[in-house]
């Protein structure tokens, strides 16, 4: 008996220590579906960056864009889209209907800069124009609107081509003069709601100078402000430097305008309401030893709410006549405070519907590639078509422009990034468009989906 429980121990010793058997290789996983508008997109990249480097070395600037606007609607025509030229200006309106839906309007805009380009790309913008003021100046798609245009082409392209997939109506619109504010209102006064058809929904990107190219960037609520210019005319009584005790010396004035403006915004602004007051030109004066009677201030506003933007006027038309009277300046010499009347109105995205856009981005592109942005100071009349019609749900968002290597560079303090409007901003042009295509397609379909 002891030589059976022997010999069982040592076989449960010996099956203690054996290796244990493989297990069973796991099934491989399911490979992620296909991406076929990225693939799609991929294959016409040639094409577009054709397109893209012609539109970037041949610029026109605000409601001179005849030429880019003929080139475009051609390419347009030729997907069948129903096409109108000449709306408020240089505008385009390509309408494309496929059955009963939605109805949602695409936007480009397509003005350049008179800015000279100093990029040195190959391609880069020799083109010089004169301006509505009579200024000759070199012209530059500084603020990358040749980027919108390419991905407005491959959208339309991509959405003609999957009529089957989605049903609604397409209003895709080339917009002029972005870049003075007034491109949208003149195709709303020029019947874009009521000669086309009315939109339910609108979309729109811009490229982003301070985001990595491909990175998608969303804000909810107010994406980008109110953008209003001033003039203030400081009228004083001028005379000889030697003796200024017989004058009102309009510079010493000026420059008490200027420091009681910082107050505005330091002083008598909630700091979780952002605005911003810039005296961006000072003039007056044309020789060392004279007192001039009059000096110039130009200033840029900026701020989200209309309230907001009304407090700061109404604030600057104080101040300076505030100061006036300080100084001794008669009535019949007070300041005269002249806000110019084509104002970029602020641009929002009302949240809920940023929001869904937002998850719909978010469920097709990897997770790092989509986030919540800061709200800008910058300007963008498409804040308009909104404005226009407050039951349309509206939404832009940004795309990054910067390469990943020059992104690093400028986090480790190595560089500073050109910001848009700069000759020397040159996005990563190919990413943009990709992105952007994509993104923009994938937004259309989710709006135009069908049952």
């Amino acid at each position: 008996m002891r030589h059976v429980l022997t010999a069982i121990l040592a076989a449960a010793s010996l099956t203690s220590i054996a290796p244990a058997q493989p297990a069973p290789p796991a099934p491989p996983a399911a490979a992620p579906p296909p991406n076929e508008i990225a693939a799609t997109i991929a294959k016409d990249m040639d094409g577009l960056m054709a397109l893209y480097r012609d539109l970037h070395a041949n610029p026109e600037l605000s409601e001179q864009e005849s030429a880019t606007a003929a080139k475009l609607a051609r390419r347009l025509k030729a997907m069948k889209f129903e096409v109108t030229d000449r709306v408020g200006g240089t505008g385009v309106v390509a309408v494309m209907k496929n059955g009963s839906g939605p109805v949602l309007l695409i936007r480009a805009d397509m003005d350049g800069l008179p800015v000279t380009e100093q990029t040195g790309l190959e391609f880069a913008s020799k083109v010089r124009a004169r301006t509505a003021e009579g200024t000759e100046t070199g012209v530059m798609h500084a603020c990358g609107h040749d980027t919108h245009m390419t991905a407005f082409i491959e959208t339309a392209r991509l959405l003609s081509s999957m009529k089957d997939k989605w049903k609604g109506t397409l209003v895709m619109i080339l917009q002029p003069a972005e870049e003075v504010g007034r491109g949208a209102r003149l195709m709303l006064e020029d019947g874009l709601y009521t000669r086309f058809p009315r939109p339910t929904h609108a979309i729109a990107f811009h490229d982003a100078a301070n985001l990595e190219a491909g990175k998608i960037g969303y804000t909810p609520g107010f994406a980008l402000a109110n953008v209003d210019s001033v003039d203030l005319l400081v009228r004083g009584a001028g005379g000889h430097g030697a003796y200024p005790q017989g004058t009102r010396d309009p510079i010493v004035l000026g420059a008490r305008i200027v420091t009681s403006l910082q107050t505005l915004v330091s002083r008598e602004q909630d700091p979780f309401d952002p605005a911003v007051v810039t005296v961006g030109s000072f003039m007056g004066g044309t020789k060392h030893n004279i007192i001039p009677d009059d000096a110039k201030l130009l200033l840029t506003v900026r701020s989200y709410s209309d309230a907001t933007r009304e407090k700061l006027i109404r604030g600057i038309e104080r101040i300076a006549r505030g100061e006036a009277i300080a100084a001794g300046i008669p009535d019949n010499r007070m300041p005269v405070v002249s806000v110019k009347d084509e104002f970029t109105p602020s641009t929002y995205n009302p949240p809920a519907f940023a929001l869904q856009m937002a998850d719909v981005l978010k469920a097709h592109f990897p997770a790092d590639r989509v986030s919540e942005t800061r709200p800008s100071m910058a300007g963008e009349d498409f804040g308009r078509y909104y404005r226009a019609d407050k039951s349309i749900e509206s939404f832009i968002f940004w795309v990054g422009g910067v390469p990943a290597d020059q992104m690093a560079k400028a986090a480790a303090g190595e560089i500073s990034l050109p910001t848009l409007h700069s000759p020397f901003w040159a996005p990563q042009a190919d990413k943009v468009i990709a992105t952007a295509s994509e993104a923009m397609t994938v937004l259309a379909m989710s709006i135009l989906k069908r049952d």
